[in-house]
């Protein structure tokens, strides 16, 4: 983006499944909000939307209605857990509730959470970037708002990022 300027970034993003800048990472093109995510807010900047607290905005408008949507699912579990005493009987109730839907819920809301904070990480790095920062700097940024249970270290982070191939 440096040397070419925002616009060599409508090919990637029109068409992400095609161009080898997402192919290289399995992992994000699995993951489809993650690809619209990143290429939407690649598109503002391409629409001339360059103000980094504009683009924030958006993404965190955006952010936080997928997390609102990816929520209903632990939302409705967690409901049928508190009710399930009432209607199934008080021992078997609690016993499903407190043994098998209310901890199944507050899983899938963990996981949910944990998205979320992948998603977090992207938009601190997009918007690092946009800042004016360099690619290592912005990444770096990232990193910080990795979870520490997981976050590299920076050592490990500039070994992986000198791993890397070079965009053809």
């Amino acid at each position: 983006m440096k040397s070419k300027g925002v616009i060599a970034l409508e090919s990637h993003i029109e068409k992400p499944s095609e161009r080898t800048i997402f192919s290289r990472f399995p992992k994000i093109t699995k993951d489809h909000f993650a690809v619209d995510f990143i290429c939407d807010t690649l598109r503002m900047m391409t629409m001339n939307l360059e103000d980094p607290h504009q683009v924030e905005d958006a993404m965190e408008k955006q952010l936080e209605k997928h997390h609102h949507e990816h929520l209903a699912p632990a939302h409705a579990m967690q409901n049928l857990a508190d009710a399930l005493p009432a209607l199934v009987g008080i021992f078997l109730g609690v016993f499903l509730a407190y043994g098998l839907v209310g901890p199944f819920a507050t899983r899938m809301k963990e996981v949910c959470d944990e998205d979320s904070a992948f998603y977090r990480i992207i938009l601190s790095v997009l918007v690092a970037h946009l800042h004016g920062n360099a690619a290592k700097i912005s990444v770096e940024i990232g990193r910080g708002d990795v979870p520490s249970p997981s976050q590299p270290s920076f050592t490990k982070l500039e070994e992986a990022l000198g791993a890397m191939p070079a965009e053809g």
